[in-house]
């Protein structure tokens, strides 16, 4: 079938065919995101949303914007719906309780997410111009929304479409100028270009906005290409770190009856020799646990530090995801608990701590104003904390011994853009850890993993990554990969941490240069529809 032929297919498609087709179309994007990474696929999915568009008719505004926002929801329903299948893992971890609310998470948090693209394709359609300029006018609309998603309600920027692009090394590296977001835009009007060859009336007109795309990606990877160093990164003398990744069942790990089996674990993987050379934990610096390591709290239990610090060699420190518990309030029926990073010195003294100020939605606490219906319905936090836990007052960095100043990052606060970094004196890496054993083997770990992964180019700084089942990593301040674990792996991983990139221009100016790129592509629409 001639390219014309299918884009007049979609244009005049009707009714529950045009559904399916948009359906179908939005999900296809979920192949250009780990851990395919088929970022060649994102034509797909972006030249049939154009093609939807222009079939989106109505006897007035409003009409319009109805049609293109309903295109929009399902497009948005089926990138969602095949990009975010394994949240369902979760609720199989204790089914007993959450196996019946599988399709919240599954279908109805899919649904919700896909209003934000539906917005775009209403508002879009409203300004709807003749020719290639609309494709400018989808990718500053759709990035727009990508831009609310991150930020309404708390934000939920998972998976959002410049990811599609950020698999090539060499293309992610743009989100140092202009973030994740301004990845985005640009991977919007690329994929959407090739429309155009279907529904333009000249050869000029076919091959101007494909050519133009064309040059852009080149222009993307020649970027890249220059602003790679060649080489492995330099380390920061002196620094020896052991990564341990227990991968250990979900269930087992929140159980409180196997707290010391956990502990006796951990203990010994810890001082597992790696080779001939490495002889356990005499020749590390810092040991690193993953997140809520343990199934009570740390700070309350001095049996588990002085065994902690009985293996710990001199010198040696550890940092471990633990709960801790707060001072109790007056009024409170318990003191608030935290998801955090504590330090541990070789004499069993936890010496600094780092509580999660970003907490997750419905698994690690239940929103103020959905809590009480939630609770009446028989749901709770996925968490095994009564009440859930409590967020941190603000993001603050973590100063450990013989290390530069972390920027602490603990599950899911990793996937939010320009968010990462505390304030104050520039930090010299990312740590980060998390447990994604909630998801099993799917594609959410090497999702969570990508994203994390593209902070690091955003702001110029390495990442130590630490998880309960993988994937655990050292990345250097490019988004290179260094050292790691693979998924569904029990180890140990040595490596040296690599020294912080200059600071980026992302870093300086956030979201500024993205403000500008979507000026300018909407001055040219509008240059070129008069």
């Amino acid at each position: 079938m001639r390219l014309s032929a299918l884009a007049e297919s979609v244009i005049l498609s009707w009714g529950w065919r045009k559904r399916f087709i948009a359906l179908l179309a939005g999900a296809s994007g979920a192949l250009a995101l780990p851990p395919l990474d088929l970022w060649p696929v994102i034509i797909v999915p972006m030249t049939v949303a154009i093609w939807l568009l222009d079939g989106a008719v109505g006897t007035g505004m409003a009409a319009r914007f109805r049609s293109g926002f309903a295109a929009g929801w399902w497009w948005g329903f089926g990138f969602f719906l095949a990009g975010l299948w394994w949240l369902g893992a979760a609720f199989l971890v204790e089914a007993d309780k959450f196996a019946w609310a599988m399709p919240l998470g599954v279908v109805a948090l899919p649904a919700f997410l896909a209003f934000f693209p539906a917005l775009a394709f209403g508002c879009a359609r409203l300004f709807w111009p003749a020719g290639a300029q609309r494709i400018l006018v989808f990718a500053v609309a759709l990035a727009a929304s990508e831009w609310l998603r991150g930020h309404v309600l708390t934000g939920f920027p998972w998976n959002v479409y410049g990811m599609m692009l950020a698999g090539e090394i060499r293309f992610a590296q743009f989100a140092s100028l202009a973030g994740l977001y301004g990845l985005t835009l640009l991977a919007v009007a690329i994929g959407a270009a090739p429309a155009v060859i279907g529904t333009a009336k000249t050869s000029a007109g076919r091959w101007a906005a494909p050519s133009i795309a064309l040059v852009g990606l080149a222009a993307l990877f020649g970027y890249g290409v220059w602003r790679l160093p060649p080489g492995p990164s330099p380390v920061v003398a002196g620094v020896k770190l052991r990564l341990m990744q227990p991968n250990l069942p979900q269930d087992a790990k929140f159980n409180g009856r196997n707290g010391e089996a956990i502990l006796n674990q951990y203990l010994a993987l810890s001082d597992r020799a790696t080779s001939p050379t490495t002889p356990g934990l005499q020749n590390v610096t810092h040991l690193i646990w993953p997140e809520s390591a343990f199934p009570f709290l740390l700070g309350r239990t001095p049996g588990a530090l002085s065994r902690i610090a009985a293996v710990l060699p001199p010198d040696v420190t550890l940092i471990t995801g633990a709960a801790r518990a707060g001072e109790m309030l007056p009024g409170e029926g318990r003191p608030p608990i935290y998801n955090a990073i504590q330090v541990v010195n070789d004499e069993g003294v936890i010496v600094a701590s780092y509580d999660k100020v970003h907490l997750v939605p419905f698994g690690e606490y239940l929103p103020p104003f959905l809590d009480t219906l939630i609770r009446r319905v028989g749901l709770s936090e996925f968490v095994a904390i009564p009440g859930g836990f409590t967020a941190g007052s603000s993001r603050v960095p973590l100063a450990v011994k013989g290390l530069p100043t972390a920027a602490p990052l603990i599950c899911y606060e990793a996937v939010f853009p320009g968010e990462v970094a505390p304030r104050g004196p520039r930090a010299g890496y990312f740590l980060n850890l998390t447990n994604d054993g909630w998801f099993g083997q799917t594609s959410g770990p090497y999702q969570h993993f990508a994203q994390a992964r593209l902070r690091s180019i955003e702001e110029g700084l390495p990442l130590v990554r630490v998880a309960n089942t993988g994937i655990s990593a050292v990345v250097d301040a490019y988004g290179r990969t260094v050292a790691s674990l693979p998924l569904g792996v029990e180890g140990v991983l040595d490596a040296s941490l690599p020294r912080s990139g200059p600071e980026t221009l992302y870093g300086r100016v956030g979201d500024a240069l993205l403000a500008g790129m979507m000026l300018i592509f909407l001055a040219i629409s509008c240059l070129r529809r008069r």
